[in-house]
């Protein structure tokens, strides 16, 4: 998971294009959309955050880098 990574797609793409994203993955068709990522598993890993956060933003109005910090805190949560 990278951040940055994380950062670039959320202002880039709307929600409804990194689920589209997500499902082409996911249905091994080629994406419409540019994800960094080493492999298909860290791409996906990134598009979730990112529709993670920005669903975050859209419901409770926090900034971008507030809603990073909640997905990083989720992650955690379910490590631990």
């Amino acid at each position: 998971m990278n951040v940055q990574i994380i950062k670039k797609i959320v202002e880039a793409y709307s929600v409804e294009q990194l689920k589209q994203a997500e499902s082409d993955l996911l249905n091994e068709i080629p994406l419409q959309i540019e994800v960094e990522g080493v492999d298909e598993g860290e791409q996906l890993t990134h598009i979730l955050a990112a529709i993670f956060c920005k669903e975050e933003m859209a419901s409770t109005g926090v900034n971008i880098n507030l809603a990073i910090r909640a997905y990083s805190q989720r992650v955690r949560n379910s490590i631990n």
